[in-house]
């Protein structure tokens, strides 16, 4: 049984170990909830860490990872790819508009989709390019003033906007739960909602609440400081 869901402390350069751990709570979590734990993805989240500690997961067999920047993004991920070129890559950050060409171009998930004219941006760079990354639509669960996301109340109806009217690929929905409030009510939300419109993806937990998440039905899980460490500090 598990106890809780913080993460592990730094390591320096055993993310291996830490990977394997954060896996392993991962499965307990879905077998506790009666699922299989290969229903589960971890994305890895390597907002400001090194490269260094991003190839040593990849040797250790991680390929799904997720960016808070497209800019970062773009530093990293193209010389990543020549080496692993299976590497999938979901944006998991806010994205401008401006950015809506770059992103098309090295996304394979978009997951914070959320406003109209994000989606139409998005659409149409879609159809420039020839390249359909998967979308997912950010609920804002908590109403919080200051987060992107639209809200629950307004997601079926933002959903047939993005389907019908600009024909995005949404795949699921993802969510960042109040820091306050406790999280495995806003989890719930979200796999209702996903449910109620026939979404088959639920991206929800992070380093702190993850095993909760997969309790609730997570499919994907965004997991950084558990697996890579600290974040460096800003200069």
């Amino acid at each position: 049984m598990m106890t809780n869901d913080t993460p592990m402390p730094e390591s320096g350069s055993d993310v291996a170990a830490n990977l394997a751990a954060v896996r392993s709570a991962i499965a307990e979590a879905a077998r506790e909830a009666g699922r299989d734990p290969a229903g589960v993805t971890l994305v890895a989240v390597g907002k400001v860490q090194p490269v260094e500690k991003l190839e040593a997961a990849l040797e250790a067999g991680q390929r799904v990872f997720g960016e808070n920047r497209v800019q970062e993004a773009k530093a990293k991920f193209p010389s990543l790819r020549e080496r692993y070129p299976d590497i999938e890559l979901h944006l998991i950050g806010p994205l401008q508009t401006n950015k809506v060409k770059e992103a098309v171009a090295l996304f394979d998930v978009i997951q914070t989709v959320d406003r109209p004219k994000l989606a139409k941006a998005l659409a149409e760079e879609m159809a420039k390019q020839g390249r359909r990354p998967a979308c997912y639509v950010e609920v804002n669960t908590g109403a919080e003033p200051q987060k992107a996301g639209i809200p629950p109340e307004e997601v079926g109806a933002f959903l047939e906007t993005c389907r019908t009217e600009y024909g995005l690929p949404v795949a699921g929905l993802m969510c960042i739960p109040p820091a306050d409030e406790e999280p495995a009510l806003h989890f719930a939300l979200l796999s209702d909602l996903a449910k109620r419109h026939g979404l088959p993806v639920v991206s929800m937990g992070m380093s702190g609440d993850y095993g909760t998440a997969v309790r609730f039905g997570a499919t994907h899980v965004r997991v950084g400081t558990a697996i890579f460490g600290a974040r460096p500090a800003k200069e």
